[in-house]
């Protein structure tokens, strides 16, 4: 059962679950969830892990290991390593020009989680929390930075096309039109 605990916090990501919610998806007791977490909370206090589970939030989260704070860092700030996924594009755009959006409101227009997506784009500054939404919950918003901005070369978010300019210059033909001339 801790294989499996673990696998649900790790999709569950930043939302992380509650006692309840161990107790409801695994049909165990409130003691046997409390032991089966504490179980694999004490796994993950090995030196050798990079992980542990916090209790923030009154949710139980997988998080990473505070001490290794500065190799994540590294891998954050290499250029190497901040080459933009297309899933990454593909959220970004959505948050751009839809902010202030929540994350179920991202996961609905891709028709995918992104809850890593956006993990990492907090995490690159290209997005930041800009409050809570009204809806049932109050989940978080989300909105693009100085640093989008500055990535993209933009001023101000009001210099994204149009959609409808995006939408007119996507015509069938133009896709595949070459723009170079074959020598004969």
């Amino acid at each position: 059962m801790e294989g499996i605990l673990e696998g649900l916090l790790y999709v569950q990501g930043d939302i992380g679950l509650t006692l309840e919610q161990v107790m409801d998806i695994l049909n165990i007791s409130e003691e046997e969830a409390k032991n089966l977490i504490y179980k694999l909370k004490n796994s993950y206090e090995d030196s050798s892990r990079g992980l542990r589970i916090n209790y923030l939030g009154n949710t139980f989260k997988l998080t990473t290991k505070e001490e290794h704070k500065e190799y994540y860092q590294r891998l954050l700030e290499n250029p190497k390593n901040n080459v933009l996924s297309n899933s990454a594009l593909e959220t970004l755009a959505i948050i751009a020009y839809n902010e202030p959006i929540t994350r179920v409101e991202i996961d609905d227009l891709r028709g995918v989680d992104s809850s890593y997506i956006v993990r990492r784009l907090l995490a690159k500054g290209l997005i930041k929390e800009c409050g809570k939404s009204d809806l049932p919950g109050k989940p978080i918003l989300y909105k693009t930075t100085d640093d989008f901005l500055d990535y993209f070369g933009l001023s101000s978010i009001n210099e994204l096309p149009s959609l409808d300019n995006i939408e007119e210059n996507n015509d069938e033909k133009d896709l595949f039109k070459s723009i170079y001339k074959d020598e004969e």
